[in-house]
């Protein structure tokens, strides 16, 4: 088993005036739901400085941990949530590269 972590980007278009919102509900659900899940690794929610969009980059231990945070029960009842703030894109993938200083 590798020890790379599988990556999931969420890419939210929030609606207008909406992203603070979007980003304190986001925000309540890692703390309440997200972190109590297993194979969760880290997450970071970028807002976007013109307001109109929020990324969730969110690394897990495996795929199998990311289709169950997509099935568990809590996050079913926040999806809606979400979608009356914003639209989802999301793109599923290893690190391909990385560079830093």
């Amino acid at each position: 088993m590798s020890d790379a972590p599988v990556i999931l980007i969420n890419l939210l278009r929030v609606k207008p005036g909406k992203q603070d919102a979007l980003v304190a509900l986001l925000h309540e659900n890692i703390d309440t739901v997200i972190r109590t899940l297993d194979g969760w690794k880290a997450t970071r929610v970028i807002g976007a400085s013109d307001g109109t969009g929020v990324v969730i980059y969110s690394e897990w231990e495996t795929l199998a941990a990311v289709e169950a945070m997509r099935s568990d029960p809590r996050m079913l009842a926040c999806f809606p949530k979400i979608s009356e703030l914003a639209s989802l894109d999301s793109l599923l993938g290893a690190i391909a590269s990385q560079t830093a200083r």
